[in-house]
């Protein structure tokens, strides 16, 4: 693990308050009461791997409101550095409503209309600290509208001239794209441009525009001109690797799941962990099912990531890394 650059991490894009239902297993119409968390794919990730004791940034917009205090309170008192940060004005911290009835509905309501990270603008990354970081991590819905599609596209650009790595997760949010048929052609064009890449099955297909898994694995290693790993994420089946012409099976951990929401940032908290740690690929994914194990039993997101030590023991006790 090289110390070369300041920062192990930079992770861009959505950033928001979760109000998560404290009524479990009821609908969402039932609900009396909801804990607020933060929130938000780029920015679980940013919690996660700082947990995991890696030196993380966040590089997204809040609002200048009381939720955008609330946002930097808890990433303070976690260590995450703010200084790419932007405070908006003019725009509304994003807002999630989440209903938990486990095993298998979890209804999730985004209120991000105009809100203040869709608004990251390519003025926003003068300070970043893209050429100080050994990776970047960017979302899907980056890329969904502007001005942060282009902010984003720019910001992979300037981190891997600098010499990082850039990994997209593909995050298939249909409803936060004015058309949802423009999320594969969109997402293939960042594909080309990505050193990893990962997604749920059903993301894999929706960016491929292939209704087989396979086939959509396949077409997306054919785009990735610079790939070096895709990964896809298969819940409770665990997950796999393909790289350097191979697939890599990791096993699962067996849980009690009580929300699945979070599950795929801790899940890339991990594997980005062993990522920097030089880890062979199957024990990056296998690491990563053990955060994502974690997260499912849990009620939160970015405040349900589990330490390092934590996740290790946890993977010791499951079997280890075989």
């Amino acid at each position: 693990m090289t110390p070369d650059k300041r920062l192990d991490l930079v992770s861009m894009g959505r950033c928001g308050v979760d109000l998560y239902s404290n009524d479990i297993g009821r609908p969402l119409r039932e609900a009396r009461s909801f804990n607020a968390y933060v929130g938000g794919c780029p920015t679980n990730v940013a919690v996660g791997t700082r947990r995991l004791g890696l030196r993380s940034a966040l590089l997204t917009r809040i609002g200048a409101e009381p939720l955008g205090d609330f946002i930097v309170n808890f990433l303070q008192q976690e260590g995450v550095d703010l200084s790419a940060v932007v405070r908006d004005p003019l725009h509304l911290s994003g807002l999630v409503i989440l209903g938990i009835e486990p095993p298998d509905r979890f209804p999730l309501t985004f209120y991000r209309e105009q809100c203040a990270d869709i608004h990251l603008s390519l003025d926003d990354l003068a300070a970043a600290p893209l050429e100080d970081t050994h990776l970047l991590f960017v979302s899907g819905t980056g890329f969904s509208r502007q001005p942060s599609a282009a902010a984003t596209a720019a910001a992979v650009e300037r981190a891997q001239a600098a010499g990082a790595q850039v990994m997209l997760d593909l995050d298939y949010r249909p409803t936060l794209w004015d058309d949802p048929r423009a999320f594969g052609p969109t997402l293939r064009r960042q594909v080309a441009a990505a050193d990893l890449v990962v997604g749920t099955e059903e993301e894999i297909m929706a960016a491929a525009g292939e209704p087989d898994v396979e086939a959509a694995v396949a077409r997306l290693l054919a785009v990735g001109r610079h790939l070096r790993a895709l990964v896809v994420k298969r819940g409770q089946r665990g997950s796999t690797v393909f790289a350097d012409g191979q697939r890599l099976d990791a096993a699962p951990f067996s849980v009690q799941v009580l929300n699945v929401l979070g599950a795929g940032d801790a899940y890339v908290s991990g594997f980005l962990y062993g990522v920097r740690h030089d880890w062979d690929w199957q024990r990056c994914a296998r690491f990563g099912n053990a955060t994502g194990a974690i997260v499912v039993t849990r009620h939160a997101c970015a405040n349900a990531m589990p330490s390092e030590n934590e996740a290790l023991t946890f993977v010791a006790q499951g079997g280890g890394f075989a």
